[in-house]
């Protein structure tokens, strides 16, 4: 989901879906990207209500541009390696962006662009982030790959280990006491506040109503991480800042808010989405998942 204000919205996923909203979502426009309709678009970024970037998570890889509101598109970057699976796209400004995606060969992928997406580079395999064994990222809401306020990225894992990783050029890991130990175990999204003040939410996606160790917070830009006093209810795949302390997770076991920070949460639904979205400076967040599509309040800010 990529929301650019309280009017526009855009929304991607299955079986080459896309879908578009310029009138705060009373009306979408959805597509099947043409020669696409296999693709799971799991990696999202819009500029403004014509341009975007839609990535695909699985094998093989396709980046399409779209300049027209998704009328048309254009492939600017495609990868054919066995055992690609691209994660989370994210800029840290308008020209500016990186993707991230799973190990090849022990090392996680990292592509960028310097010119708004119009064309992407391979970063070179020696300055790769290292995985460990076991070790991938998620691509279930496309959040697990950020910009920290600042302009570093950032990204979280899981299976049989759970790491956060910040960096642009050289990459840095830290280890961490999240859930992990299985393939549906570990880190799922992350949000920043500011440069200290982060949260990371996740759990078990196949036991989603366990809590053990599914958030934790930092107040040092990621360079330590600390459990939360009241967890999010389950297993959480989303989670967004929206503004004073005030930041909110979902996932399939239902939709929760916490307003110091992250320390404590309370459930507000017990409806399951996948990913959340809100507006810059805006008062409306967005949940989307498998089942419904909509606004599910304003918060006074």
């Amino acid at each position: 989901m990529s929301v650019l204000n309280n009017g526009v919205i855009w929304l991607s996923g299955t079986d080459g879906k896309v879908g578009r909203s310029t009138d705060h979502g009373a009306h979408w426009d959805w597509i099947t990207v043409p020669g696409y309709d296999s693709c799971d678009w799991r990696s999202l970024v819009a500029f403004n209500d014509k341009r975007a970037l839609l990535l695909n998570a699985g094998e093989p890889a396709h980046l399409l541009l779209t300049t027209d509101g998704g009328a048309t598109w254009k492939e600017v970057y495609s990868n054919y390696t066995k055992g690609v699976f691209f994660d989370g796209m994210a800029f840290r400004n308008a020209k500016e962006g990186i993707a991230i995606g799973d190990p090849i060969k022990g090392r996680f992928t990292v592509i960028r662009t310097k010119d708004s997406g119009n064309t992407w580079q391979a970063d070179p395999f020696e300055a790769l982030p290292v995985a460990k064994e076991g070790e991938a990222i998620f691509a279930a809401s496309g959040t697990s790959v950020r910009i920290i306020p600042g302009g570093q990225a950032c990204f979280v894992t899981g299976g049989t280990n759970s790491r956060f990783i910040s960096g642009w050029e050289r990459w840095t890991p830290v280890e961490w006491n999240f859930t992990h130990g299985s393939p549906g175990t570990g880190a799922f999204s992350v949000a920043f506040a500011d440069k200290q003040h982060g949260i990371a939410v996740g759990g078990d996606y196949t036991k989603d109503t366990l809590t053990t160790n599914n958030c934790l917070i930092t107040k040092d830009g990621g360079r330590s991480w600390q459990p939360v006093a009241t967890p999010p209810r389950g297993y959480r795949s989303c989670v967004q800042y929206i503004g004073y302390h005030t930041f909110v997770t979902t996932g399939t076991s239902g939709t929760d808010i916490s307003e110091d920070g992250g320390l404590n949460w309370h459930n507000i639904s017990k409806e399951g989405y996948h990913v959340a979205g809100i507006a810059p400076a805006g008062k409306q967040v967005w949940l989307a998942g498998s089942k419904k599509l909509g606004s599910f309040g304003r918060f006074k800010l």
